[in-house]
């Protein structure tokens, strides 16, 4: 059985962790320091994780404490409605998503998920862009909704997580119109020739990486971004051939900047929509999990 929350306890741990002190929130909540440290241990114990790290006199919220204050947030608030709709007060609230995508994701695919969820509700939407590793963090800890990326998570990030493939486009050799020569006896042509690549934050870098290992083409490697339109202004500019799905490149290649080189074989790109598990879950983020595509 579930211990009872005690509501008192998540205030004084919600004033406490937006404080960032126990001393302001005891000012603020007019009662004794010593007795809010108290309330905050006991709450520890009824809820058996551990909310803060005590640093230098600080406290630290634990990944534990940051998915408690986004709950106590979300309780407290859905107190304040439930007062206001007993009170005939209440005016809708417009719904709100965070979603979180990579850096290195094209950003009409980003402006694509953006137009899905307007669809499904008018909302006010927040993004966030990143690394992997913070936003797959973010995800977990319950502050985004929904990610869009092309690297899977592993087994050891994927606890409490679900994912779906959304789309997966063919990647070919790019370049400048400079380039068009290395078509004739592609792919070994490209052997030598400066590359841009993505970063290892890519699953396709470490697929790139496979390809050139079992066709035996070296890369000459001259630059690598998590940046999609760095990556493509450097190709354009004619500083070397870019790996790409097609779709990522479509302006560049009706704009003349970009030609395609050739296919590379068994190499894809592929985008993935994350989402936490939780129990209240974000309608929004359940119906693009659902049914976004790109």
């Amino acid at each position: 059985m579930n211990p009872w929350i005690n509501y008192h306890h998540l205030l004084y741990f919600k004033t406490i962790a937006e404080e960032n002190s126990v001393s302001k929130a005891a000012e603020k909540l007019r009662l004794g320091q010593p007795t809010l440290s108290a309330q905050l241990k006991q709450f520890e114990e009824a809820l058996g994780v551990k909310l803060f790290d005590r640093q230098h006199k600080k406290l630290i919220l634990t990944e534990q404490g940051r998915i408690a204050l986004d709950y106590a947030r979300t309780i407290f608030a859905m107190g304040s409605e439930m007062y206001e709709a007993l009170h005939d007060r209440l005016k809708p609230a417009k719904p709100a998503i965070c979603i979180g995508a990579l850096d290195n994701i094209p950003k009409q695919i980003v402006l694509q998920i953006v137009r899905a969820a307007l669809r499904i509700a008018t909302c006010q939407i927040t993004l966030r862009e990143g690394k992997s590793d913070e936003l797959l963090r973010e995800i977990s800890g319950h502050r985004i909704d929904v990610l869009l990326t092309n690297f899977i998570p592993t087994p050891t990030e994927a606890r409490g997580l679900r994912h779906r493939l959304v789309t997966k486009k063919n990647v070919s050799i790019y370049g400048a119109p400079k380039f068009k020569f290395l078509r004739k006896g592609f792919p070994a042509s490209i052997a030598g020739q400066p590359m841009i690549l993505p970063t290892y934050d890519s699953k396709l870098r470490y697929d790139l990486e496979h390809w050139s290992q079992s066709m035996q083409i070296a890369f000459d490697v001259l630059v690598e971004s998590q940046d999609i339109a760095v990556k493509k202004l450097a190709a354009a500019s004619g500083l070397g051939l870019l790996p790409a799905a097609t779709h990522t490149v479509t302006r560049q290649i009706l704009n003349g900047d970009l030609v395609e080189i050739g296919p590379l074989k068994g190499v894809s790109e592929e985008l993935h929509l994350v989402s936490a598990e939780r129990k209240i879950e974000n309608p929004i983020a359940k119906e693009l999990i659902k049914t976004f595509s790109v």
